[in-house]
């Protein structure tokens, strides 16, 4: 994965706040986690990439916020156990969301595991009897995507194991993976044209929070996808229908996300920099696209 850098770091920050790609990921992914944790009073949560490692943990603090918010029974303590290699990153962004849910008045124990996805073992996880569990992956597992098959297979049979109340699964929807140069330039160009159309309602071209995106964030992505082989390719992204049969495979039974409407009007409320965008269900996954053009899917997956 392209990163770690503070250029990448800034890039990656400017994106999450600029662009709404990340941001309906951990939105569907939230809402998704929430329904299946509706009146459990203990959850454990398990983060495959930490959600990329954005230094805020904005994802986990919207949760929290709205587990704490919730009408019913009250959710006495949470678990979060993030994955990932950056240890001191991982750390401080684990200590920032304890002190932020025990402002809250929520017990919340953070946990990190500083192995690849590869090395992840269940016993690592260290799932507790009585905790409803749930695991997120946002943008992470088409870095295990490798020619072989076996490592991404490996993962996904140690997460089945965990058991998980739901696997959400959020991922660019593009052949990115192909074994050829021209195909994979081919796509790339007509995916982030789109991006990049995307991006002129954002910002215009020569701002320089835009050259800083476009600089250390896409075209590290690009670079990675078009002129990378072998183990030095991590930019796998696989379309929608891929990635069902690689989780059936897996023994992973499909859970229909069904919440179009509430997507779109989140959409709605993101305001100018939204317009364009479309959602759009399609055989129970959720995709956001700019102008028919899909982006990003998210689907979820039970045991």
């Amino acid at each position: 994965m392209p990163g770690p850098s503070p250029e990448w770091d800034e890039a990656l920050e400017l994106a999450y706040k600029l662009c709404p790609f990340i941001r309906f990921g951990h939105y569907v992914a939230n809402e998704s986690m929430l329904e299946v944790l509706a009146g459990e009073s203990s959850a454990h949560v398990v983060d495959l990439g930490m959600s990329l490692g954005l230094p805020m943990g904005h994802q986990w603090r919207d949760l929290i916020q709205r587990l704490v918010d919730r009408p019913g029974p009250p959710m006495r303590r949470i678990r979060l156990t993030g994955v990932g290699p950056r240890a001191e990153r991982l750390e401080s962004i684990g200590d920032g969301l304890v002190d932020f849910a025990r402002g809250l008045g929520l017990e919340l124990e953070f946990r990190a595991i500083t192995t690849s996805l590869e090395d992840l073992r269940p016993e690592d996880v260290g799932a507790e009897k009585g905790e409803a569990l749930v695991v997120n992956s946002v943008l992470e597992l088409h870095h295990v995507v490798k020619e072989s098959r076996g490592a991404l297979n490996s993962v996904l049979r140690t997460v089945h194991g965990l058991a998980p109340r739901v696997l959400v699964l959020v991922e660019q929807d593009v052949n990115h993976n192909g074994p050829f140069f021209m195909g994979r330039f081919m796509e790339a160009l007509h995916y982030y044209s789109a991006v990049f159309d995307a991006l002129d309602m954002a910002l215009p071209r020569y701002d320089t929070r835009r050259a800083k995106m476009e600089q250390f964030y896409f075209a590290e992505e690009i670079r990675n996808i078009v002129s990378c082989e072998g183990p030095a390719r991590v930019e796998r992204h696989e379309r929608a229908d891929q990635w069902r049969r690689r989780m059936s495979r897996a023994g992973f039974q499909p859970s229909p996300v069904k919440m179009g409407a509430q997507a779109k009007g989140w959409l709605g409320r993101e305001g100018e920099g939204a317009h364009g965008f479309t959602v759009v269900e399609d055989k129970g996954c959720l995709t956001l696209g700019w102008k028919s053009k899909p982006i990003v899917t998210a689907s979820c997956w039970k045991c």
